[in-house]
């Protein structure tokens, strides 16, 4: 299964969000989507809003000065 990076670095709340969320509803079902994210308000608002919409974040871990987020489509 292939794994496809979107690099959201830079980008503001809440434009990282729907950004993200758009190419989950592109991806198939199952596959893992890899989010560059900046800390602070990205980190803290991204992961907490896609579990809202039913999403599943695998994992979440830091990057030399940003975040990675896996999150299952």
């Amino acid at each position: 299964m292939s794994q496809v990076t979107l690099d959201l670095r830079g980008t503001p709340c809440p434009i990282n969000f729907v950004r993200t969320k758009l190419k989950l509803e592109q991806m198939p079902k199952g596959e893992l989507l890899e989010v560059w994210l900046d800390g602070g308000e990205p980190i803290e608002q991204v992961p907490q809003s896609l579990t809202v919409e039913g999403y599943t974040i695998d994992n979440i871990q830091e990057n030399d000065g940003f975040f990675i987020l896996h999150v299952r489509r």
